[in-house]
């Protein structure tokens, strides 16, 4: 399959799955718990509220491996600018965002993180559900973000 296909397919518009397609054509779907889906919106709302510009919840990116889909991705004006008539982005925006849940691998998260910084984002951030965040860029793990957002409220009640 290609992406607009899956996109004009009126079977997989209510599915309570995130899709993804991957490089066979093949789609992937991830069920997503009540808890996380709860933790996608509060990290979206901080990113919005810290970082202004364009905050993305299940964008569809076209990577080197199918079109990939981070949980919560944060794009600059010019970055949404240039994308904006696009069905999915052909590039990444500057920081994707995943969440950890207990069927990824490590294997799996080190290729989502090598994935979207190929794709052109900046940084990758590997959230999990008790608030500890591991940041990727180009150079690997790094300790301190280029993007001055802290997640600390989306697990204050948690």
């Amino acid at each position: 399959m290609q992406w607009q296909e899956v996109l004009a397919d009126t079977s997989l518009k209510n599915l309570p799955y995130k899709l993804e397609l991957n490089e066979k054509g093949i789609i992937e779907m991830s069920p997503a718990s009540f808890n996380y889906s709860r933790l996608q919106g509060k990290i979206a709302a901080q990113l919005a509220m810290q970082l202004g510009g364009d905050v993305f919840t299940e964008l569809a990116i076209q990577t080197s491996k199918g079109v990939r889909v981070p949980d919560v991705a944060w794009g600059s004006e010019s970055y949404t600018q240039a994308h904006q008539t696009e069905l999915w982005a052909s590039s990444a925006p500057e920081l994707c965002v995943e969440i950890l849940s207990p069927s990824n691998t490590a294997k799996d998260l080190l290729e989502r993180v090598a994935l979207f910084l190929e794709a052109g984002a900046l940084e990758i951030w590997l959230v999990d559900d008790n608030g500890n965040v591991r940041q990727y860029d180009q150079s690997g793990p790094i300790e301190t973000s280029r993007f001055p957002a802290d997640l600390r409220h989306c697990f204050a009640s948690h």
